[in-house]
């Protein structure tokens, strides 16, 4: 393979993963940070509806919020009359789905931020072998030029795949800081929840 069709294949390969990394980041961004929305009177209407027995008016405004918490706390409602363990081990069911819905993709993005440099350091071993292969057909007669253009495509396929890899790496982060944020208000929401249904009547 030359190296400068090499090289060129894997910068394409190399971009088409940053186009990837950052289309997803952006896409569970905007995701996560409308999952992160809190409604500070929702979880004081909740209260005044399920204490005054208004269980349908609860499920109602679960539905209007369309967020994970209200969706937990939906699922909650519904089970009410039920074994409080039962409304737990329904809560927490709800938790794992909301999660796995924020957590979607993201993953990928750990896979991009792992193998963008691998895929670099390939483009640098090929440069490398083209490097060496006109070096042993030269007889003697080096040609810079050739030599140069491997070393070339040795050196900014890995600096191209480090720069994915990198960025990947901090966008994958970021993410999952992000979603650990919703997920705690998650637990509180739901803990606040079961709190109320142990409130004496």
């Amino acid at each position: 393979m030359d190296g400068g069709v090499g090289g060129q294949i894997i910068i394409g390969l190399l971009l088409v993963l940053l186009a990837v990394a950052l289309y997803i980041y952006f896409e569970r961004y905007l995701a996560i940070k409308a999952a992160s929305r809190i409604d500070k009177n929702f979880m004081n209407q909740i209260r005044d509806h399920v204490s005054n027995g208004k269980l349908e008016a609860a499920k109602i405004l679960c539905a209007q919020v369309k967020s994970p918490d209200a969706r937990l706390i939906e699922k909650g409602v519904s089970r009410i009359g039920k074994p409080l363990e039962d409304i737990n081990t329904a809560i927490e069911n709800a938790g794992k789905l909301e999660i796995y819905k924020l957590e979607k993709n993201v993953s990928v993005l750990a896979t991009i931020a792992g193998a963008a440099p691998m895929i670099g350091f390939l483009g640098t071993v090929i440069g490398m072998i083209v490097a060496i292969h006109e070096i042993a057909n030269s007889g003697g007669q080096i040609d810079i030029k050739m030599l140069s253009d491997g070393l070339y495509t040795a050196m900014t396929t890995t600096v191209a795949g480090l720069i994915v890899g990198i960025i990947a790496y901090i966008a994958y982060n970021h993410l999952v800081v992000r979603t650990n944020k919703v997920v705690y208000q998650m637990e509180a929401k739901a803990v606040e929840f079961l709190d109320l249904l142990n409130e004496p009547a």
